[in-house]
């Protein structure tokens, strides 16, 4: 039997969490939950998820702060994939997120779940056929 992928969420929106969290676990992820930068980090290295979906725009500590603090940590920090969803189109933005190694950058708007679900999909066989 295949183990559970576990995804970790860090969003702050409660509404959006929670239709991701519905369509994850729908999809037989395990999901773990944040709702900032913060408790991102804390749950991220306790739990060691195999992907994380990670919001920019949070309080307390913004996403691309703690993409930071994941990447500059241990090795598994600097490996975990890693999709950044956003509606920010700022290219400043999209050029820091970009900077980091297995990172995707996603706009939220432009995204549906059914296509978020397929990218992480890709995105975990990806790191099996490495």
């Amino acid at each position: 039997m295949e183990l559970k992928k576990t995804i970790l969420i860090v969003e702050d929106d409660v509404a959006l969490r929670k239709v991701l969290v519905d369509k994850l676990t729908a999809e037989n992820f395990e999901v773990l939950e944040a709702v900032d930068g913060v408790d991102g980090l804390h749950v991220a290295f306790d739990k060691h998820p195999s992907l994380i979906l990670l919001d920019i725009f949070m309080p307390r500590m913004d996403g691309i702060t703690m993409l930071s603090n994941l990447r500059s940590r241990d090795a598994w920090g600097k490996h975990v994939s890693v999709i950044v969803l956003t509606n920010s189109t700022d290219a400043m933005t999209i050029a820091r997120v970009s900077s980091f190694e297995e990172t995707d950058f996603l706009i939220k708007s432009e995204w549906s779940l059914e296509a978020i679900v397929a990218k992480i999909r890709e995105k975990l066989a990806h790191k099996i056929a490495e």
